[in-house]
C-alpha cells in the first residue's frame, strides 16, 4: 500500500478534524507530532509515496527531496510554499498538489490570522504575558499598559488582512495609516485608512503591524531605517513572516529600549532555538506560529490534502503548482 505522512502536527489534531478515511483505506498513514530537522527527515520520510504538509513548517530543499526516492505527491496548503523547491520537486518527478481557498469550505474561517494579530496586539500592549507569568509565580501587577483609543495604527500591508485589522481599529477608536509599495491612496481610503510613505508610518504610528507578503521585495523591509523612526513607546507586531523583518535589528532595539517592545507569531528560523535572544527578553510577546491554528481553518487544510490524495491514488491528480512534473 502507498504511505502517507502527515507532517507537524504539533497539536495532534490531524486525523481528528478531518475525514482521513477514504486515504486509510486505501494507504498506510503516519503522523509527525514534531518538527523533523533535515537529517532526521531524510532517515524518517524514505518509505513515504506522499508528504502532506503544514504551510512552511517543514522545509523542503533540493537537498532533502533528492534524497526520498519513494517520494511521488506532496501536499501543500496555498498556491505555493515559499521553503519547498519546486524545480527540485518537478525534476524528480514529485507532484505538488495545491489548496484551492475559493473553496466554499473556506470561507468563514480565513479570520484566524487578523483575530490572532488584533489578539497579540493588545496582548503586547497591556503585557499580559509578563502579567500571566507573574500571576503564575504568585506575584500581582507591575507594569502599564496603554489604551488603543486615540492611538494610531500604521499597517505595513493592506490586503485581505490588513483591511481587517483597519475594521478593527475603527472599533477601538484608532486612526489608521497603512503603506505597502502597490498601495494608492484610493484604495487606502476604502478600506478606511490613509495612505503615507514607509518613513511617515513609522513615525507617526503607536503601533505597526506588518500584513505583507514574504517576497524579495519584503524580506528585511523593516530593518535598522525603520525601526530607529519609530516613537519610544510604539509597538511592533509582526504576524506575517519573519524574514520581513531584520531579526538582528530588532532585537537590538528592544534591548536598548529604543521601542517599547513586540508582539511575534513568526520569526527567521521557525521554531526558534531554545536559547533565541527573543525568548529572553522582557517587552517581548511571544506566540508559536498560531495566526492560522484554529480547528476550523486547520479541519479545511486537511480536508484539502485528503482530497488531492484521493485523487492522486485515484490516477486523477488535482490543483498541480507543477504540471510539468506529470510528464517526468
Amino acid at each position: 500500500m502507498p504511505r502517507v505522512a502527515i507532517l507537524d502536527d504539533y497539536a495532534g489534531m490531524a486525523l481528528e478534524l478531518a475525514d482521513w478515511s477514504p486515504v486509510r483505506s486505501r494507504s498506510e498513514i503516519t503522523v509527525f507530532d514534531r518538527h523533523l530537522s533535515e537529517a532526521e527527515a531524510v532517515a524518517a520520510l524514505q518509505p513515504f509515496d506522499v508528504i502532506c504538509t503544514l504551510r512552511e513548517r517543514m522545509a523542503l530543499p533540493r537537498t532533502l527531496i533528492e534524497r526520498l526516492p519513494n517520494l511521488k505527491l506532496i501536499t501543500i496548503v496555498g498556491m505555493s510554499l515559499p521553503n519547498l523547491d519546486m524545480a527540485a520537486a518537478s525534476e524528480s518527478g514529485v507532484l505538488v498538489a495545491h489548496s484551492d481557498f475559493a473553496n466554499p469550505r473556506f470561507r468563514g474561517v480565513r479570520d484566524a490570522t487578523p483575530e490572532l494579530a488584533w489578539g497579540l496586539l493588545i496582548a503586547t500592549v497591556r503585557n499580559l504575558a509578563e502579567e500571566h507569568r507573574r500571576m503564575r509565580d504568585g506575584g500581582w501587577q507591575s507594569s502599564v499598559g496603554v489604551t488603543l483609543a486615540g492611538k494610531t495604527l500604521g499597517l505595513l500591508g493592506l490586503g485581505r488582512t490588513g483591511k481587517r485589522m483597519a475594521e478593527y481599529a475603527s472599533v477601538f477608536g484608532m486612526e489608521v495609516v497603512a503603506w505597502s509599495q502597490n498601495l494608492t491612496e484610493e484604495a487606502a481610503t476604502a478600506a478606511g485608512a490613509r495612505r503615507v510613505e514607509k518613513a511617515a508610518l513609522f513615525a507617526s504610528s503607536d503601533v505597526v503591524s506588518i500584513h505583507l507578503v514574504l517576497s524579495e521585495r519584503t524580506r528585511g523591509v523593516v530593518g535598522e531605517t525603520e525601526l530607529a523612526l519609530m516613537k519610544p513607546h510604539a509597538y511592533l507586531i509582526n504576524t506575517s513572516r519573519g524574514p520581513i523583518v531584520d531579526e538582528t535589528a530588532l532585537i537590538s532595539a528592544l534591548r536598548a529600549g529604543r521601542i517599547a517592545g513586540a508582539g511575534l507569531d513568526v520569526y527567521e528560523v521557525e521554531p526558534p532555538a531554545p536559547d533565541h535572544p527573543l525568548r529572553r527578553l522582557p517587552n517581548v510577546t511571544l506566540s508559536p506560529r498560531l495566526g492560522y491554528v484554529t480547528r476550523e481553518m486547520l479541519a479545511a487544510f486537511y480536508s484539502d490534502s485528503i482530497e488531492a490524495v484521493v485523487a492522486w491514488l485515484d490516477g486523477t491528480p488535482i490543483r498541480i503548482a507543477n504540471p510539468e512534473a506529470l510528464g517526468t
